[in-house]
């Protein structure tokens, strides 16, 4: 057993992931920013310890003064979360060499899931099938114009290290495909330190549909059913839910063929540790690999709910070597998540930072809020706008909607916009309403007639 693990991240997976340790009889070391110093993890952890300014830059992606703050408060581990240093293979390599074990996944596994497109060759080693497009990485602007007129129009232009949309374009002509070259490689250099892009057919109208996986040490690995998380603007997810309409209303086959497709790939890369394995489904019930995500989920509380399981308690029990115990794993009721950001979506989903003046999370039945806010506190310019995720838990799809039209209409917030009213835009609109509903349907609902109703309500 573990005596101390410092949680090398911050906001609500920070908190997250030092409950979990609690409840383990685990004490946690909390590093933080200059900007971060009233923050929740700073406060509840064991220790905390200043790590910098308030850039990411120079705080929470430095990873020697990461392995300093491990040392200087001799940690047996550190919990990375998401983002920030969370799939950096380097900064796992260095963990070991230090004698600090990283809980998530081997540097070796990493590296064989390493960027995008050395993921999408691994994923055809494994005859698991990923949209046509190039072989790796495309270096010229010549061979980009190849590559898609070779797989036809549309196709996205992707960045190998890309997330949150950034890095991302689709182009459906020689025109756009040229500007969106440019932009994309420039974008996830800035964002990355990376300027590598590889070019995919775009799908139409597709669902985008993921399976949480564990892997332990000893070589087993399962899956823990599949997330649908269609509901996104610019690539970002908005709304969660487990299991997905199109699956379990639908294409039932298609959950134990995705589910042994994300466990062939994990094992191509002997993945170890949680995991998300990504797919986009066609309106013909075709399914594509799209990427690994090395880490815990920012949606991984729907996995939960339906499961039972907890999977960061199951992720620092596999970084200690104990192999998984869960045995068959049951799926029960339905869950939803919505992403509680400060962001005006009516003005294109502007970031809203500043103090919160009132904050009144909901309660009663099947609410769950994972959450570092609180009154008063400062929601930073400098990192991601997330204030917290909203998930409720029902014994089937209608009595969790229900429930989430009733939590969003409680949750209070003040000081700051928020994409609460947006969402509950989304719970009540009747597409959503029947699982009718791909990654098109946010640009739909902004575009269409009722925005203006919902701004009013706003």
């Amino acid at each position: 057993m573990y005596e101390k693990i410092l949680v090398a991240n911050r906001g609500e997976i920070a908190v997250r992931i030092i409950r979990a340790c609690k409840e383990l009889n685990i004490k946690t070391v909390a590093v933080y920013s200059e900007a971060d110093a009233n923050s929740m993890h700073a406060q509840m952890a064991d220790e905390a310890i200043c790590i910098g300014r308030s850039p990411a830059s120079e705080s929470y992606l430095m990873i020697e003064r990461m392995i300093s703050a491990a040392e200087i408060t001799d940690v047996d581990a550190i919990h990375p979360g998401y983002g920030f240093l969370s799939e950096s293979a380097h900064f796992a390599d260095i963990c070991e060499k230090c004698n600090i074990r990283f809980i998530g996944p081997s540097p070796r596994a990493m590296r064989a899931l390493e960027d995008k497109a050395v993921s999408r060759v691994l994923a055809k080693k494994a005859g698991v099938p990923a949209p046509p497009g190039s072989e790796g990485l495309v270096e010229t602007e010549q061979e980009a114009l190849a590559t898609a007129r070779r797989v036809g129009y549309p196709v996205m232009i992707k960045a190998i290290a890309g997330g949150g949309g950034r890095g991302m374009r689709t182009a459906h002509n020689d025109i756009s495909l040229v500007k969106g070259f440019h932009t994309a490689r420039t974008e996830e250099e800035k964002a990355f330190g990376n300027s590598g892009v590889y070019i995919e057919k775009y799908i139409e109208n597709p669902h985008h549909i993921e399976f949480q996986i564990l892997g332990d040490t000893k070589g087993n690995i399962i899956h823990l059913g599949e997330r649908d998380c269609s509901i996104q603007r610019r690539h970002q997810k908005i709304v969660e839910e487990t299991p997905s309409p199109l699956i379990e209303y639908k294409y039932k086959d298609l959950r134990k063929k995705m589910g042994k497709a994300a466990i062939k790939i994990a094992e191509a890369a002997n993945y170890t540790n949680a995991g998300t394995v990504e797919f986009i489904v066609d309106e013909h019930a075709n399914f594509y690999f799209l990427e690994v995500n090395k880490r815990i989920q920012v949606e991984h509380p729907i996995t939960e709910e339906v499961t039972g399981v907890d999977l960061v308690k199951q992720q620092i029990l596999i970084a200690m070597g104990e192999p998984l115990k869960i045995g068959d794993v049951t799926f029960k009721g339905h869950a939803i998540e919505c992403r509680i950001n400060a962001e005006d979506p009516f003005d294109d989903f502007r970031p809203s930072p500043g103090r919160i003046e009132m904050y009144y999370p909901p309660g009663g039945r099947g609410v769950r809020v994972d959450s570092h806010a609180y009154a008063g506190y400062t929601i930073s310019p400098y990192y991601d706008s997330m204030i917290g995720k909203l998930v409720t838990y029902g014994k089937d799809r209608r009595e969790a909607m229900t429930i989430m039209i009733r939590a969003l209409s409680e949750f209070m917030i003040t000081g700051i916009k928020t994409t609460i009213p947006f969402e509950q835009a989304i719970l009540q609109d009747p597409n959503f309403a029947r699982g009718v509903y791909s990654t098109n349907f946010v640009d739909q609902l902004l575009n269409s007639g009722r925005r203006g109703l919902i701004e009013d309500k706003a």
